[in-house]
């Protein structure tokens, strides 16, 4: 089989690996759409993020979705020829942390294209994947290019759940990456009374607004645009803050009402933060990270059609176009989730 393999920063490759045998409780799924991710372009564009480094080399990929090709002895629930979206995330359920019921906390969590362990965990860009049964989620109408978004949803929704009901709140979202751009969508989904979205391009502004948001600004064109919402302590519910940028979460901070609530997704490093603001307005600051129920609920939502997602994808580029599409996702002006079809 063929699999996109990155060796070192711009050393990207289609080579041929090995397939893996089909053993109990696994499938094989024919892999047919995956989305390019932000650690993807890490590993692509400088061969790791902070600490964690490329020392081998690893297959990319972890936004994928195909269909059912093989199952192993003992597998129930699935047929040949389900399409399929694959959860990347394989928690160890024996550690404390998977035993309180926060799988996504995991001490020995095993996530397709990760260079944090060594040997690698070698991901899921590629012709064929042996995967457990049950990571697989099946979808009786939508494509594979769509259930292939369901990661990155999770992603979202289970930001939205660490903020609570959203019923009736107006909703602020800085940072519209794909990231960004799906919270729009499930803050809308939730019930948010308005959702008002911040980036410094518009190129991703306009894509937001077909995913819901009711306002689009560019706070670089238009640093006060957002001034008037710090009236009267604020007046936001909830801010998921997706960008990692220290001035986004500064700025927000002043436009969340008391007791609201901060979401922190993006990942910037060491921010300051004015104690001050958060202790005078009694403001809740929560993480986000991954997922774990959400996965399934990001593929229903999808394959029932609850949730439009397509304005999601900027272009499909085929196996051996992989450098190509790489160097595309890396353009954020041009694209905002480019998948490789296999």
């Amino acid at each position: 089989m063929r699999a996109i393999v990155i060796h070192a920063a711009k050393d990207l490759r289609v080579e041929d690996r090995e397939a893996e045998p089909v053993g109990p409780g696994q499938v094989a799924v024919r892999i047919e759409s995956g989305g390019i991710c932000g650690s993807d372009l890490h590993y692509f564009n400088h061969g790791g993020f902070g600490a964690v480094r490329l020392r081998e080399p690893m297959i990319l990929g972890h936004e994928i979705a195909g269909t059912v090709a093989e199952l192993g002895p003992g597998v129930s629930g699935l047929a040949v020829g389900d399409r399929v979206a694959v959860n990347p995330s394989r928690p160890c359920r024996a550690c404390r942390f998977c035993l309180k019921g926060l799988p996504n906390q995991c001490l020995n969590m095993r996530f397709y294209g990760s260079a944090m362990p060594m040997p690698h965990i070698q991901g899921g860009f590629r012709e064929r994947l042996v995967c457990d049964a049950v990571q697989c989620v099946a979808a009786a109408r939508a494509g594979t290019d769509e259930l292939a978004l369901a990661e990155p949803f999770a992603v979202a929704l289970h930001a939205v759940s660490r903020a609570g009901a959203l019923q009736g709140r107006r909703v602020l979202v800085t940072g519209c990456g794909p990231i960004g751009a799906l919270v729009v969508a499930a803050a809308r989904l939730a019930g948010a009374a308005e959702v008002v979205a911040t980036d410094v391009v518009d190129e991703p502004l306009e894509i937001v607004r077909r995913l819901g948001a009711d306002r689009a600004v560019n706070v670089a064109a238009e640093p006060a645009a957002l001034a008037p919402e710090g009236a009267e302590k604020g007046r936001f519910g909830v801010m998921f803050e997706c960008s990692g940028n220290e001035r986004a979460l500064r700025s927000g901070l002043d436009a969340v009402e008391p007791r609201g609530t901060v979401v922190q997704l993006g990942l910037g490093g060491d921010v300051a933060l004015p104690q001050n603001v958060l202790v005078a307005k009694e403001l809740a600051l929560v993480g986000s990270f991954r997922f774990h129920d959400e996965f399934a609920q990001a593929v229903s939502l999808i394959d029932r059609r609850r949730v439009d997602l397509a304005p999601m994808i900027t272009k499909r580029y085929g196996l051996e176009e992989a450098a190509a599409a790489f160097e595309h996702a890396s353009d954020r002006r041009r694209a905002m989730k480019v998948q490789l079809a296999f």
